[in-house]
């Protein structure tokens, strides 16, 4: 009964490595400007605010492309896996 209730969330392989390209390019760029990368990208997620990313290589731009919740699951997947 409690399964009615449960929402599944599925990301499509070609997807998590779309995900996995765009996070490594934002990291990059917000390395390149001497940010703190982890703590930026964190703050993004927890508040969806773009101006954690900066516009350094259209970074801000590519982070947008994701779905926060596609982009929780991949990396709790990520992080559960290793």
């Amino acid at each position: 009964m409690d399964s009615e209730f449960t929402r599944k969330f599925q990301v499509p392989q070609e997807r998590s490595s779309e995900m996995k390209a765009i996070l490594m390019s934002v990291y990059d760029s917000l390395k390149e400007k001497g940010y703190n990368p982890i703590n930026q990208i964190v703050g993004y997620i927890l508040s969806e605010d773009p101006t954690y990313i900066t516009n350094h290589n259209n970074a801000r731009t590519l982070i947008r492309k994701l779905d926060r919740d596609e982009l929780l699951q991949e990396l709790v997947r990520q992080y559960l896996s290793n």
